[in-house]
This record gives C-alpha cells, sequence and structure tokens, in this order.
C-alpha cells in the first residue's frame, strides 16, 4: 500500500495552528516566522502612490484612512500568491471593506492579465495595477507574495514576507493588532 502524504495546505495548516500558541505578539520587535512566511516589524513611512485598479478607480493613500488596510503585492505567476488570494478574498469579506481594505496589488502585468486572473479565481477584491514595478520598488517588495499592513490610525505596523493563509488563528491575531486605534 503507497504511503499517503499530506497535502501542502494540510501542512501549512497544521502548522501555522501549532506555531499559534507560542507565536510572538506583532509589536515585538522580534519577527514572527511560520513555515511559508515571515512576519517583521513596518515602521513605514507610507509610501505616497496614486495606483489605478482593474476598474479604473485611482487609489491614494487617504482614500485608506479610518480603516485597518492590507496591501498585498502579487503576479499571477506566483504559485504562493495564487495559493494565498482565496484566503485574502476570505478575510476580505468577513471584515467588510469599511473595517479591513484589502487591495491586491498586481506586479508588472498587464492589466488584462490581472482581470483574468481575478475573473478565473473569483476575486472581488480591488486589483491594483503596478504596471511599471515602482510601488513595489517604493515599498522595499522583493518577495511574492508581500503583504504590509497598516492600522485603523494609518500607522505602518507589520511586513509579511511569503504565503499565509489568512483565515488561520496565527494571521487572526495580527489582523485584530491592526483593528485597536
Amino acid at each position: 500500500m503507497p504511503i499517503q502524504f499530506p497535502s501542502r495546505r494540510h501542512f501549512l495548516q497544521q502548522a501555522l495552528a501549532a506555531g499559534s500558541a507560542a507565536a510572538v505578539l506583532p509589536s515585538r520587535s522580534q519577527g514572527l516566522s511560520g513555515p511559508a512566511y515571515e512576519v517583521t516589524p513596518w515602521a513605514g513611512p507610507v509610501v505616497t502612490f496614486a495606483l489605478v485598479d482593474t476598474h479604473g478607480k485611482t487609489w491614494r493613500p487617504a482614500d485608506l484612512h479610518g480603516r485597518a488596510v492590507m496591501l498585498n503585492f502579487w503576479a499571477s505567476w506566483c504559485e504562493p500568491c495564487r495559493a494565498e488570494m482565496p484566503t485574502l478574498q476570505q478575510v476580505a469579506d468577513f471584515y467588510g471593506p469599511e473595517k479591513l481594505l484589502v487591495l491586491a496589488i498586481n506586479f508588472k502585468e498587464p492589466a488584462a492579465r490581472a482581470l483574468q486572473f481575478a475573473k478565473t479565481t473569483g476575486v472581488t477584491l480591488p486589483v491594483l495595477l503596478d504596471l511599471d514595478g515602482k510601488a513595489a520598488r517604493a515599498w522595499g517588495v522583493k518577495v511574492f507574495p508581500t503583504t504590509l499592513m497598516m492600522d485603523v490610525a494609518g500607522r505602518p505596523r507589520l511586513r509579511v514576507k511569503g504565503e499565509v493563509d489568512w483565515t488561520g488563528p496565527a494571521a487572526e491575531k495580527l489582523i485584530a493588532g491592526l483593528l485597536k486605534p
């Protein structure tokens, strides 16, 4: 009888669950890491940008005030990005954009490709286009996916490099820290 190995997703969920009990609070100076991601403090600054989404709306930092924000840098060619995206959508749906705004910032792909990805995966998050990669460079993004997290006061808090199950208990603790004034 062949040996059954657990799926990658099952492995990551189990590892996240095991690690969440010993998770370091985000306000500490140490980083928190999991099997496929690393969380470090992010002290900013909030870089000025004007990015257009796939519906033609221009987004600026002033549009983000009064709610927690997650800026997720991704690309359709990035397997961890594709695996993470459904959980980003779920957490955005759970909290709602008035409380937690999740912006999916596509890295250097044509608008048609980013739009096609959103349509085929059922993503309804605002998909912003970083067509030339300037926003990713300005924010210091070198790993995909990378999520930058700001609290409700607009203060930069965390930088998360790598794939996260945003519906898991460790991610819930990260998000809860953003929702406090």
